[in-house]
């Protein structure tokens, strides 16, 4: 996987049925990546439910929060409304893994994503980088130190 220091890859995938977002569209401001296996699962469904609830945290670092799946931008749009999530998913569909392979975080054998957390700063560049095992909601106490060290830099 990418690891600190490295020039985030830039994409754009759907977060909604009919919208693309664009990593590079957030320069000047922190971003955070967290690519996850699949909607629904449980693991993924408390994590995704997790970092909702921080996203005040998440603002306070002047951070914007984007899940990562190779789901569809439907199956994403079914899941967002019904956990009420706040923040965008990507649909990393088509083709299938692509950013996750950028990103050295697409697992072939299971036609996934790992489980996996990325700290961007301001400048684009990789500040923080986590793999989690994929049965292991990470957390968010990884995010927060990051962004904490961002602001003291």
């Amino acid at each position: 996987m990418l690891e600190q220091n490295t020039v985030a890859p830039d994409f754009t995938l759907f977060a909604t049925p009919d919208q693309k977002i664009t990593l590079s569209e957030f320069k000047g401001r922190n971003v955070i990546l967290a690519f996850y296996p699949a909607d629904w699962s449980p693991v993924c469904s408390d994590q995704m439910a997790l970092y909702n609830e921080m996203l005040k945290y998440f603002k306070k670092y002047d951070a914007e929060l984007f899940g990562i799946s190779v789901d569809s931008k439907w199956c994403h749009l079914a899941f967002s409304q019904s956990r009420n999530l706040h923040f965008p998913l990507l649909a990393d569909f088509e083709p299938k893994g692509g950013v996750a392979k950028k990103y050295d975080v697409y697992n072939a054998n299971e036609g996934q994503c790992n489980r996996a957390l990325f700290v961007i700063d301001k400048e684009g560049i990789i500040q923080w980088s986590y793999k989690s095992p994929t049965a292991v909601n990470p957390g968010a106490d990884g995010i927060l130190e990051a962004l904490e060290n961002l602001k003291i830099k």
